[in-house]
């Protein structure tokens, strides 16, 4: 499973205008040099955020790029549908490439029930982070607060010890 290079610079991106402040606009080529990102790049994926609805733009000196909602009101999933999409859609199976019409296993597939649970999974997590909490990265994860109090689990490797 991947996500796309889309969905991490448009994210990315967000994070930018979140670090910014409500009150204060970014231009594409502050973001781009912010991010080392081109330009052109940095305007495509603007222009998908705009479309959906998570940023505003305005022209002029003054203008650029700002959130559309409060940070704490943008939520992961409503990003990465607008920028990317799901990772496992309803209609996958419609489009068999197969040799028949249809595959096999239509009636009788064991892997879409995972794929399934797969995708409850990451609607569970992205549903529920909002931008706001990627500004706090410590708070974003439960699994780096659980390192942080015991660091016992961190691999000694990891942090650089070695046994002796």
């Amino acid at each position: 499973m991947k996500f796309s290079s889309q969905e991490e610079y448009g994210l990315r991106c967000l994070l930018q205008l979140a670090r910014s402040g409500p009150e204060t606009s970014m231009t594409i080529a502050e973001i781009s040099e912010a991010e080392r990102l081109s330009q052109a790049y940095v305007a495509k994926l603007l222009r998908i955020l705009r479309l959906s609805g998570l940023v505003e733009s305005a022209r002029g000196q003054e203008g650029g790029y700002t959130l559309a909602r409060p940070v704490g009101e943008i939520i992961l999933s409503d990003v990465l549908a607008a920028l990317g999409g799901r990772f496992y859609k309803p209609g996958f199976c419609d489009h068999f490439s197969g040799t028949e019409e249809t595959c096999t296993h239509t009636f009788s597939c064991s892997i879409r029930p995972l794929w399934r649970r797969v995708q409850t999974a990451i609607d569970s997590v992205l549903g529920t982070t909002t931008l706001a909490d990627l500004l706090d990265p410590e708070a974003a994860t439960p699994e780096h607060a659980a390192l942080t109090l015991r660091p016992s689990l961190i691999p000694r490797e990891s942090i650089g010890i070695t046994s002796s």
